[in-house]
């Protein structure tokens, strides 16, 4: 699975796809690590055999303004001489050419940082201050320069800081403010999505989903669809047409695939107060694939009220399609899945509740695998 995100790591359309596959494997995609990370996806060998999950980390490079070349520099210094203790170890070591403001702010706010203990917050808050006293301090030590307050202090503290080290406030970003940071340095949602646990919950207001829609042949009947698709508003800009009115356009993003959705100036004036970013919105449209990506043209927007991951799961299946392979692939899949949600299995006009050993958690890729499962046909609810 990491060679296959690698081998996609320019399309992230594709590289979402794979996530969401891991999740559903119950493999864990973890931000990138300054103590774990090379340049491309790996297998977290850091994890070992005792661990429950296996994990893949993000590749350093994938980060916004971070380089291969600095990050071969990191990962020499890490093989030379170990893991990095802290962010003040971090930013002694490393070449300074690293140390540039554009490079560190990224690699905080996509959280490299993260397993020495420093909050992100905190650590944007100083980090000028960090990476401003470390080089100072590194151009005194070249130049041969100390000073008899920062000898005495070497001799009862950090001997690389003189006990000059600034402190790290212990605050943290709130979850859509870091998660919005991870979208901007990563290009994709890592740590966690706006939509996990809400999946069954989208899906009762959803006809189809976003990759299905990408998928559906234009040439099919005279006019496209007009389906209904559920996600997380990103990237919303706003702009006026030439005779002054509001229209907009954003990127809908659900667990697998992201489209771009526009928004004429008869729709923006009716439904433009629920758009903004970060909102879970549901939008029906017609697909437009005049262009070689395919748009959606929104036609409706709603914005439902959605419960995490706690009520019921609804299987509506046409009859004929529950083989004895599918009820053993279904087995299978609800068991991988145990939570607290029943399961109701409409099959033709009967409703089956399956037993309680069969309640489920509809996070962490649950409907996206028994839509690859059942097919189609299928309608969760």
């Amino acid at each position: 699975m990491a060679a296959l995100l690698t081998s996609v790591k320019d399309n992230k359309d594709k590289t979402a796809v794979y996530l969401s596959e891991c999740r559903t494997m119950g493999i864990d995609v973890l931000v990138p690590d300054v103590n774990r990370s090379v340049a491309e996806f790996a297998p977290d060998r850091s994890s070992g055999r005792d661990q429950a999950r296996p994990a893949i980390v993000f590749g350093l490079a994938a980060v916004r303004n971070v380089g291969e070349s600095l990050v071969d520099r990191i990962v020499a210094e890490r093989d030379a001489n170990g893991p990095f203790a802290d962010i003040f170890d971090f930013c002694q070591r490393v070449d300074p050419v690293v140390l540039n403001k554009r490079t560190m702010e990224s690699l905080v706010k996509a959280g490299a940082f993260d397993s020495l203990g420093h909050p992100r917050q905190g650590l944007c808050l100083v980090l000028e201050a960090v990476v401003d006293r470390t080089l100072e301090r590194r151009r005194e030590r070249d130049l041969g320069i100390t000073t008899l307050f920062a000898a005495f202090e070497e001799e009862r503290a950090d001997p690389g800081w003189g006990g000059a080290k600034v402190a790290i406030p212990d605050t943290e970003f709130d979850k859509g403010q870091r998660l919005a940071f991870e979208k901007e340095m990563l290009g994709l949602y890592v740590s966690d999505h706006p939509l996990m646990g809400f999946e069954a919950a989208l899906a009762r207001h959803t006809d189809s989903t976003l990759s299905d829609m990408r998928e559906e042949d234009p040439a099919a009947g005279d006019r496209p669809p007009v389906r209904t698709v559920g996600g997380v508003v990103t990237d919303l800009r706003r702009s006026y047409t030439k005779k002054g009115d509001l229209m907009a356009r954003f990127v809908l993003e659900d667990l697998e695939a992201a489209m771009e959705v526009f928004v004429f100036p008869k729709t923006m004036a009716e439904y433009g107060s629920l758009i903004e970013n970060d909102a879970i919105l549901v939008v029906r449209g017609r697909l437009d694939t005049r262009e070689e990506e395919p748009k959606i043209v929104c036609m409706e927007v709603s914005r439902p009220v959605l419960e995490r991951g706690q009520e019921d799961l609804h299987i509506t299946l046409p009859l004929g399609v529950l083989t004895d392979a599918k009820v053993d692939g279904l087995k299978d899949v609800l068991s991988g899945h145990p939570g607290h949600s029943p399961v109701l299995l409409h099959v033709g006009d009967k409703v089956l509740r399956l037993p309680p050993e069969f309640n489920v958690d509809c996070r962490n890729g649950l409907v996206g695998e028994l839509k690859r499962l059942l097919g189609q046909s299928a309608v969760l609810s």
